[in-house]
């Protein structure tokens, strides 16, 4: 059976009410389109950025990630939302330098790791990536792809962790961060894919990544990641600063939408069939429960998302087998959509709730 969350996850079409300033017309040429098409016009909207020096980045910092005492770096790999932190730095002090434990001296984290681009411009500079952090929570990090882990073999101040994956489809060493930035790492990974789209053929890569691109076990997971923890204030206000020295945007903070209608459910285009499950829903239309069949992957553990025809994130439930029951109770009557992650491989089905 499917052991349903008790409570629905906060709505991603909430964030949209937290709209930056994105300049009028912006995103203008990439209406109506999904998949690769529209992949392809965010990448010509906001490619060809203005280049920083790698210097300029401890300036950059001290508006694109201070907190609001104007003072404070906002670290997060150290930060403790509603909590207080191990340790804080000030602003263009104890700027790394050396470090022999948490603490010492803030860096210059690519998120993105350096080697799985070749160190080369415009990328090692791109600030839509890179963050201020502790050197020696960036150290533990290294090059390590971010994933999941269940038993963490080291544990930073706020709780980041190392340890082996728990992510279906990846059996390495990951870094996970704590569950409020998870998102916005989600976010920072699908402006990389976007902004650097054909642009990457000669990078090395990664275990999490062919290029730009994340890799199909990577792709589920930033998407729970993107929803599960939705666009925040912070986030806004640094796309807005960023955009101040760079001349572009991540798209998806401005419209975490397009996220879905590339890589997740609003995607109608099957243009990765072979990563797809195989998966019926019954009865459909559905009035107080609807039934799931998976047929050939062991999917217990993965999380099934339910979403509005607005593309709201309206219900989750977490799969125990393969065969599996969730109730539609509490659902008004209309077209909904059902996704599935297994393994690395999607799948998305509609269905229908009459009235009872």
């Amino acid at each position: 059976m499917l052991k349903l969350i008790p409570t629905l996850v906060l709505l991603i079409c909430l964030t949209y009410s937290l709209a930056g300033q994105v300049p009028a017309g912006y995103y203008e040429s990439a209406s109506g389109l999904t998949g690769k098409a529209l992949q392809q016009a965010l990448h010509d909207i906001i490619d060809g950025h203005t280049t920083l020096e790698y210097s300029a980045l401890w300036q950059a910092f001290s508006t694109t990630d201070v907190k609001a005492d104007g003072i404070t770096v906002w670290d997060i790999y150290s930060d403790k939302p509603g909590g207080t932190p191990a340790y804080t730095y000030t602003i263009f002090t104890k700027q790394c330098g050396t470090y022999q434990k948490e603490g010492d001296c803030y860096n210059r984290e690519h998120s993105f790791p350096k080697s799985w681009f070749d160190d080369l411009p415009p990328m090692n500079t791109d600030l839509l990536h890179i963050y201020p952090t502790d050197g020696w929570v960036n150290n533990k990090r290294g090059n390590l792809p971010y994933g999941e882990t269940a038993s963490a073999t080291w544990t930073s101040t706020n709780g980041s962790m190392v340890g082996p994956s728990s992510v279906q489809g990846y059996q390495g060493t990951v870094f996970e961060p704590i569950d409020e930035y998870k998102g916005d790492l989600a976010r920072t990974y699908f402006y990389i894919a976007t902004r650097y789209y054909g642009e990457d053929s000669q990078w090395p890569g990664s275990d999490m990544t062919a290029g730009a691109q994340p890799k199909p076990w990577a792709v589920p997971m930033l998407l729970a990641w993107h929803l599960a923890d939705a666009v925040s204030a912070k986030e806004i206000s640094r796309n807005n600063e960023v955009y101040k020295y760079q001349g572009n945007r991540n798209p998806f903070i401005d419209d975490p939408k397009f996220a879905e209608k590339i890589w997740g459910t609003l995607n109608p285009v099957e243009e990765t069939r072979e990563e797809r499950l195989s998966m019926t829903l019954w009865p459909n239309p559905a009035q107080e429960w609807l039934n799931v069949s998976i047929s050939g992957y062991p999917c217990s553990g993965s999380v099934a998302y339910i979403y509005d025809t607005g593309g709201c994130l309206v219900q989750t439930a977490t799969v125990e087998e393969g065969l599996v029951t969730i109730s539609t109770a509490e659902l008004p009557a209309g077209i909904y959509f059902l996704t599935l992650s297994c393994d690395g491989k999607i799948s998305t089905e509609a269905f229908v709730v009459t009235g009872r």
